[in-house]
Formats: C-alpha cells, sequence, structure tokens
C-alpha cells in the first residue's frame, strides 16, 4: 500500500515536541508498517517558521520544511486547544499563548485568567466548551502538490484549574464528562484512540488505503 509513497522505507516526522512525538510514534508502532519513522532532529533539521494563519497552513509548512531538508516524505502535526467563547483562542498559537513557547504552566495559566471573565460573568455554572484541533500533513517530497491533510477535532470541555500529571500542553485543562477525567489522567493507549491526535491519524489511515486503490500513493 505504502511503496510509492515511501520508497527509502522511511519517514521523517517534522516536529521537535516530544510531546507530539511519543503519541505519533506509538500510534505508528502499532500499524505494522515497513516505514522507518524518524523524527527531525535525526537530520538536524530546526523548527520551520510557523507564519500561516491557518492549523492546515502551519502543518504543510513543517512538512515541506522537513522534506526538503531530508530529501524524504515528512508527515507534519500542527495542533492546539480552541475554545469558542475565546474566539477559537489560543489557537494556532497554543503553544506560545503564554508568551514563552513551549512553556506549558504559563500556557495553562493564560487560558485560565482569559476565561475569568466569562466565568465571573456566568454564575450558573454551565460547562465551558473547549476542543482539541490536530491536523496532519503528509508530503511525498517538498514540492508534493496532492499533500494528504487529515483532521482529527476532540470535544470536551474547559477545568477551572488542572488535574492529572499525565499528557503535555492542555490536557489537565481539558475535561471528558463521559470519561469523568481529564486528558491529564488518561493513560496513553486510552488517550490514543480518542484524541484528536488519534483521530487524525485514523482518517490519514482510511485516506492512505483509499488513495492506494487508485494508485495515488
Amino acid at each position: 500500500m505504502l511503496s510509492s509513497v515511501f520508497t527509502q522505507q522511511k519517514l521523517v516526522l517534522a516536529s521537535n515536541n516530544q510531546g507530539k512525538l511519543n503519541e505519533l510514534q506509538q500510534m505508528f508502532a502499532g500499524l505494522d508498517w515497513p516505514v522507518q519513522v524518524l523524527p527531525q532532529r535525526d537530520f538536524q533539521i530546526e523548527d520551520a517558521i510557523e507564519d500561516g494563519l491557518s492549523f492546515v497552513e502551519n502543518a504543510l509548512i513543517k512538512a515541506r520544511h522537513a522534506a526538503r531538508l531530508s530529501g524524504l516524505p515528512a508527515l507534519a502535526d500542527d495542533s492546539g486547544l480552541c475554545v469558542p467563547v475565546l474566539n477559537g483562542a489560543p489557537g494556532i498559537y497554543s503553544a506560545r499563548f503564554g508568551g514563552e513557547h513551549g512553556n506549558d504552566a504559563r500556557n495553562n495559566q493564560a487560558v485560565l485568567d482569559a476565561l475569568k471573565p466569562h466565568r465571573q460573568s456566568h454564575r450558573s455554572g454551565q460547562p465551558v466548551a473547549g476542543m482539541f484541533v490536530c491536523v496532519l500533513a503528509l508530503v511525498r517530497h517538498a514540492d508534493d502538490p496532492l499533500p494528504i491533510i487529515c483532521q482529527g477535532i476532540w470535544h470536551g470541555e474547559m477545568l477551572d484549574a488542572p488535574r492529572g500529571s499525565a499528557g503535555f500542553g492542555y490536557d489537565p485543562l481539558f475535561w471528558l464528562p463521559a470519561l469523568g477525567k481529564s486528558s491529564a489522567e488518561m493513560d496513553k493507549t486510552e488517550k490514543n484512540k480518542i484524541s484528536h491526535r488519534g483521530l487524525a491519524m485514523q482518517a490519514l489511515i482510511c485516506e492512505l488505503r483509499e488513495l492506494s486503490t487508485v494508485g495515488l500513493v
């Protein structure tokens, strides 16, 4: 199925975010694909400049950047938290919402601070909706005119204080009512089955299988 995409039996993950890498590599490990999945740091590739205005644009920027510098197919993940009452923030700026890129504690506090006025003006205890968004972009080469783009959205509610110590990013603030726990209280296997990244990966697998039937991968 993947022979024409991965002619060198290698795929570069276009990220230096260890949390994302851990989740993606665990997902790939369960697929039984004859493809070696390598993080871009193995090729001394620095992060791309993410100057797009959407998750899709930034995912493509990162995938093309890694493919160009490695000479291999590349898969990029652009993901973040979107809160409707904050007009979709932090959105594509999730990693630096608190002012320092990759500082999870500051990012989480910035979201809590932004939500305070909303919670104070709505004292009914009505939950605040939130959603994690993940876009995966797979390019066969840097100038691929037909990238494969898949999206996953995970709906939940925003807590007013962190809960749990697993995961990364905004996981401690993301509450799942049906499970009675936060994303940071889930084990990795459970999370990967239903998370935004897990859903995007499932969509990617389906897309690759469908395209393979018509010879496009």
